[in-house]
């Protein structure tokens, strides 16, 4: 093998590595919301749009529509309004691609826009859910009669 050859496939090993993390991003987990359950830690938050806390708290000082409650003891309580708010940043920052400056900018002069956006996406959510729900009832009922019928025969 060649020198060229064997720096070769060590700048490839070494490019490999340096964009391993990139390459293996967290996975989000989204969160089952329920009409029972009021908060949400600041770690289910982070899971739901595969980020860490620690951006979570920068975006909290950063910027003021992103506001949870804290307990007596500092513990982070989201809402699912705050849990929007983070939404909207998060579709500004990492799906545009907008700075921070650009994203106070556009909440300032599209608030509107992007919470329709967001209670769009929700409804739609929530419509999704729905329609899956009535396809496995279907599902459930259509068995139910296919194993009636050669039941009778």
């Amino acid at each position: 093998m060649s020198k060229n050859h064997c720096l070769l496939i060590l700048i490839c090993i070494f490019v490999k590595v340096q964009n391993f993390g990139k390459e293996m991003g967290k996975r989000r987990k989204p969160i089952q919301f329920n009409d029972k359950r009021l908060y949400y830690s600041i770690q289910e938050v982070a899971d739901h749009f595969a980020v860490n806390v620690s951006l979570l708290r920068f975006w909290e000082k950063e910027f003021e529509n992103i506001n949870p409650k804290k307990t007596a003891g500092g513990t982070r309580q989201y809402t699912r309004e705050d849990i929007q708010q983070v939404e909207i940043v998060h579709h500004l920052v990492k799906e545009k691609g907008l700075t921070l400056e650009g994203a106070r900018q556009s909440l300032k002069s599209k608030k509107d826009d992007e919470v329709k956006r967001v209670e769009a996406l929700e409804k739609l959510k929530e419509i999704k859910k729905d329609l899956l729900s009535l396809e496995e009832e279907f599902d459930r009922l259509h068995e139910q009669q296919k194993y009636s019928k050669t039941e009778i025969e």
